[in-house]
């Protein structure tokens, strides 16, 4: 098996010699080429030339959500072919490793790596739905490429809480979950539209959902993780099914006390719910609209200012390791 092993060299969890120690292991076992990242879409330009070569069976991700979101990007380019394209393993190395844990790896790097090789010694794999987001025609966010998102993505106020995590990494701070904690307490007392949203979300042969202060969508459940805890805002969302969305039309003070805690408390038969609580299950394309530009984030990388996003549930776009 020939395999493309792509490197984060800042991947929060995993030491120099860990990765030394895991691009051996893999070595052991496959034809092996390991090119480490040097820039922001690096990971994704390999990925593409890896679903453009006829030499690449397999691509390995060794790093975070935001390294396995830019391979995923670069391998479907040219949309989706499970059959012809390289397969996709990953292995955990951020602070949180949604899409892995998500597809059943271990959180831990040396552990996932050997999941892996028992996966692919036995020939384990399945095929899953993923995300693409598009700018709507007609706005003026059309000309926005299109992207993909491989468990969630956000329109407002989750999307500005990882904007506020990304700046402060900037600065130096290291990716903690007290880190998201502080930063979404600051975004929630700087949210200038909490009690009256500015997000419509409109599907075909369906009335419109108006004035969300909060939109997450999801691929897959859980939604994220705070340490080894998982949180559910879809529990419904399935790799092979189309996409969930979780709106809030109102967050005071009340309204996120009583929210916050049903995600913490939330489990695979119940998520967040209520009057302010709107949840829609497998939707195969939706918008939603904003009065005004508000943040959108992708599998936990902030992305800018939108006011239109075009969200589509593309059931069987990848073949991934398990």
């Amino acid at each position: 098996m020939r395999a493309l092993l792509v490197v984060n060299p800042a991947a929060t969890t995993t030491s120099a010699r860990t990765r030394d120690v895991l691009i051996h292991a893999l070595a052991s076992e496959m034809k092996l080429e390991a090119v480490t990242t040097e820039y922001r879409g690096h990971a994704r330009d390999l990925g593409r030339q890896a679903a453009e070569s006829r030499d690449v069976d397999l691509v390995v991700a060794l790093g975070g959500d935001g390294t396995v979101n830019e391979v995923v990007n670069g391998l479907l380019h040219a949309g989706p072919d499970p059959e012809r394209l390289p397969r996709l393993a990953v292995v955990p190395g951020g602070s949180t490793n949604v899409f892995a844990r998500a597809v059943g790896l271990p959180n831990d790097a040396v552990e996932a790596t050997g999941a892996i090789l028992d996966a692919l010694r036995d020939g384990s794999e399945r095929t899953v739905g993923l995300g693409l987001t598009s700018g709507t025609p007609g706005t003026e966010d059309e000309a926005v490429p299109a992207r993909w998102f491989t468990f969630n993505a956000g329109l407002g106020f989750d999307a500005g809480v990882v904007g506020r995590v990304e700046q402060q990494r900037e600065r130096g701070r290291k990716s903690t979950h007290a880190l998201y904690v502080r930063q979404a307490m600051r975004q929630f007392f700087g949210e200038a539209h909490r009690r009256h949203g500015t997000i419509t979300l409109e599907r075909p042969d369906a009335d419109p959902v108006t004035d969300l202060v909060l939109s997450i969508v999801s691929n897959t459940s859980p939604w994220t993780f705070l340490g080894n805890h998982p949180m559910y805002a879809s529990p419904k969302a399935s790799f092979d099914k189309g996409l969930d969305v979780l709106g809030l039309s109102r967050m005071t003070t009340t309204a996120v006390a009583r929210y916050g805690t049903q995600l913490l408390t939330s489990s695979p038969e119940r998520g967040p719910h209520g009057k302010h609580a709107f949840s829609l299950h497998d939707l195969d394309q939706f918008t939603l609209h904003s009065k005004v530009p508000l943040p959108l984030q992708m599998d936990g990388d902030h992305l800018g200012l939108r006011t239109s996003v075009t969200f589509t549930g593309v059931r069987r776009a990848l073949r991934v390791i398990v």
